[in-house]
């Protein structure tokens, strides 16, 4: 019986390749864009049940409840498009592999986001009902935690990195990982804009 023959035509040679690349050359930023855009659709199928809902009722937020408080929310939009500058140095740091700057920058987006987290605890209060009183009650709810969740996920991972930048050791690839933490809290960021327009200016102004 003979061998099967191997056909070898079609393979490539990999060996000059370098091993850590940035960006979309890197698989692990194409592992985040595809994580936000689940958790984008996310948030957007809770904004549009928010929107749903509201067509059940004739006053938005239903009777008796009264508008969101808007000083903690605000305060919190406010710091957390403050924390861009830091995670931008580290970001920038990252790609050209400056140990100390990493560290520094993300040490105080890990800061920023544990206030943020602080506030966040006044922004359910500010909300005015209890998760389980109605419908309105259960999606302001939901989108809030919704977000908590996630500034609680890339503030650990700020945190985790920035104290591997501290300790050691360090290798390149973690420099790979600072970029896409980057690009993870940017969105964190930015994907709290639309959800702090609906619970906050949405009750006002429709």
């Amino acid at each position: 019986m003979r061998a099967p023959t191997i056909n070898t035509s079609a393979a490539f040679d990999v060996s000059e390749l370098p091993p850590i690349k940035f960006g979309p050359h890197a698989t692990i930023w194409w592992g985040v864009i595809g994580l936000l855009l689940i958790e984008g659709t996310m948030f957007a199928i809770l904004a549009a049940t928010y929107f749903y809902l509201k067509q059940n009722f004739t006053v938005w937020p239903p009777s008796g409840t009264p508008n969101p408080d808007l000083f903690a929310g605000s305060a919190n939009m406010a710091l957390l498009i403050a924390s861009i500058w830091p995670m931008r140095i580290a970001h920038r740091a990252g790609l050209e592999e400056r140990r100390r700057a990493v560290f520094v920058a993300l040490a105080i987006c890990s800061v920023i986001g544990f206030v943020s987290l602080a506030l966040r605890f006044f922004e359910f209060r500010a909300m005015h009902i209890r998760w389980d009183f109605n419908a309105y009650g259960s999606v302001v709810w939901t989108m809030l935690g919704m977000h908590t969740a996630h500034v609680i996920s890339s503030t650990l991972e700020n945190l985790l990195i920035t104290l591997l930048m501290f300790a050691g050791p360090v290798e390149r690839k973690h420099f790979t990982d600072t970029n896409a933490n980057a690009v993870y809290w940017y969105f964190v960021v930015l994907g709290w804009l639309p959800i702090y327009a609906i619970l906050y200016f949405a009750p006002r102004l429709l």
